[in-house]
């Protein structure tokens, strides 16, 4: 199968997988820019998704990588409890095929086929973007989206001493996907079939976010937090204890019978203790939130739907410290500029 070899196939490919009309789109892509009918409030996000930083071809197929390029960006619109409505990409094309890997015109109809099925089943429109050579391979996703209704958008801030924080999804489900995959190559997929899944293909929790700002909306004294774990709760809860009011910190309880038995099957096997290891997590692509105690009910009632977990991780206070199940933790999580 041949590859690429020109940057009109590029284009025609993407058109085979994506369709250039949405209600939201009054021009769509083939101009100079499309013309949006923007709602009066927006929310906006970016990533980059570049290979062995982000992903690996090794054991990425070419729709894992769209659809996870994808899917990073919806869960950063999740987290704002707002509604995804299209997104622009930029596409990087290695000059050199990578390695052993042969990207042909089948691994690209695969990866936008990845991609545009993710797209499809948020209703989002592909605007446009632009592609390049490069001297690696990598893509960087804009995603934006609107309000439900009259609800607010979810923010981070807020949070004080005495709230709740709580865990929509799987906490360190996704690193352990990883490490297995590292260890075990392909392999990985039938000993950690959940792990290795919410590693390649996270499903972002876009209609647990819209519940809670629902929430939010009807009931101000909530106080609902919210934002999108992808570095881990060891990294992430700071972020948030950061732009709470005053020094916030939290105690953590993390029993080893709330963690998915991937993940504590990994532990068992590596002698490592679970809950520290579902604490580092990254790119678990979950919700984190706090909220104020007497709307722990409704939260979990609200987050918990499509079969999504939600339990209440502890307390927030105001020593600028966390514990987990007793003791201080510090670090781990992932960080991009980490040695």
């Amino acid at each position: 199968m041949s590859t690429m070899t020109s940057e009109d196939a590029f284009l025609a490919c993407i058109d085979r997988h994506f369709c250039n009309e949405h209600p939201h789109m009054l021009r769509g892509r083939g101009d100079d820019c499309c013309e949006l009918a923007c709602p009066p409030r927006m929310t906006l996000s970016t990533d980059l998704f570049m290979q062995d930083t982000h992903f690996r071809l090794s054991y990425f197929s070419a729709a894992d990588i769209g659809h996870k390029a994808l899917a990073v960006n919806i869960s950063d619109i999740a987290a704002a409890g707002a509604r995804p409505l299209g997104f622009s990409m930029g596409l990087m094309v290695p000059e050199k095929q990578p390695g052993p890997h042969r990207l042909t015109g089948a691994f690209w109809d695969s990866l936008f086929d990845g991609m545009a099925q993710l797209a499809r089943s948020h209703g989002m429109a592909l605007t446009g973007g632009d592609l390049t050579r490069a001297g690696t391979f990598g893509l960087c996703v804009t995603v934006w989206g609107g309000p439900c209704g009259d609800a607010p958008f979810l923010r981070r801030t807020g949070c004080r001493p005495g709230d709740a924080v709580f865990l929509a999804g799987e906490a360190g489900l996704a690193r352990t996907g990883l490490m297995a995959l590292e260890a075990m190559g392909a392999e990985a997929a039938g000993e950690y079939p959940h792990a290795v899944a919410a590693h390649l293909r996270p499903v972002p929790l876009v209609r647990s976010g819209q519940r809670l700002a629902a929430l939010q909306g009807a009931r101000p004294q909530s106080r609902i937090t919210l934002m999108d774990l992808s570095d881990g709760l060891a990294r992430d809860l700071p972020r948030l204890f950061a732009a709470g009011e005053g020094t916030c910190g939290a105690s953590l309880v993390l029993p080893d019978a709330s963690l998915h038995p991937d993940v504590r099957r990994w532990a068992a096997e590596q002698g490592t203790d679970a809950a520290v290891h579902a604490f580092c997590g990254g790119e678990d692509y979950a919700l984190l939130g706090t909220c104020a105690p007497e709307a722990v009910a409704d939260v979990i009632e609200a987050a918990a739907c499509d079969g999504v977990p939600v339990r209440v991780l502890g307390t927030v206070h105001g020593e600028p410290v966390v514990m987990l199940n007793g003791v201080p933790v510090t670090g781990g999580g992932f960080d991009h500029f980490s040695g």
